[in-house]
Formats: structure tokens, C-alpha cells, sequence
């Protein structure tokens, strides 16, 4: 499985632990940054995550910022994500069975990394159980 990850300045050393975590299980990551803790502007992360999701570059993908608000909601501007915030691995685990989400997002500020992890790898984990659920996402997908 392909992950693209991406995230602003506040966001770098959650990246990397998540970065080795996920190369270390198998995992081929696109990491398109930052790498600085110079301050950058996380909707140009968000909208790339996303593009790379919505154009099959990944497979997924996963966004980072203080609060993983704002680049959650630049990913979600990128028409076909669903892009989610996730501070506890059972949300994490439901935003892809209930809704698909394929971004996730976290927030560098609320989260130790290693909570990080646990949430990143329920998401990873966690499969969209179309059923009743389906026609709600395509109704997200067409609005």
C-alpha cells in the first residue's frame, strides 16, 4: 500500500516517526514534506496529499498540522476526499468503515507520537463496509 504524507512546520518530527513506523511495516511512503520547522503554509500540504489520493499516486493519505483542522480542511477542497481528523483510534477505525475516509489527518499538538501511530495503523487496518453506508459517501462524493 501506497501512503502520501504530508505536513507544515509544526508537524515534521510526528512525520518522521510515522514515516519510519510506516517504512519499517512495508509501507511505500510519498513524503512531500515539510522537512523544515520553518514556518510554511499547511493548505499547500493538504491540497497535495489530496491530489495524490484522488489521482491514484497513493493509496491513501495522511496529513499533519498543530491541530490537523486547517489541513484537513485544505485536503477536503481536493474533490473526492474524505478527508478526516482523528484523535482516538476507534474514530479512526469508523471514518473508513462508515464514511471512507482517505486522508487522515492529526493534529501535532493534541497527539504523543506514539498515539499517533496506534491511530495511523487502525485507519490503515480498517476497510469501507459499503452496505448502508455506501449511498451516504456517494452523496458526499456528489454534492
Amino acid at each position: 500500500m501506497k501512503i502520501a504524507i504530508g505536513n507544515d512546520h509544526t508537524g515534521v518530527e510526528m512525520k518522521n516517526v510515522i514515516v519510519e513506523y510506516l517504512e519499517d511495516n512495508g509501507y511505500e511512503v510519498i513524503n512531500i514534506g515539510t522537512d523544515t520547522s520553518e514556518s510554511v503554509d499547511y493548505p499547500d500540504y493538504g491540497f497535495k496529499v489530496g491530489e495524490l489520493v484522488v489521482n491514484k499516486a497513493a493509496d491513501l493519505g495522511i496529513v499533519i498540522c498543530g491541530t490537523g483542522v486547517g489541513i484537513s480542511i485544505a485536503a477536503n477542497k481536493v474533490k473526492g476526499i474524505r478527508a478526516a481528523l482523528c484523535n482516538e483510534t476507534t474514530v479512526a477505525k469508523l471514518v473508513r468503515e462508515h464514511n471512507n475516509a482517505n486522508v487522515l489527518a492529526l493534529g501535532a499538538r493534541l497527539l504523543a507520537n506514539h498515539k499517533a501511530i496506534w491511530i495511523v495503523q487502525e485507519f490503515l487496518d480498517a476497510q469501507f463496509d459499503a452496505g448502508r453506508h455506501a449511498k451516504r459517501v456517494a452523496k458526499l462524493d456528489n454534492y
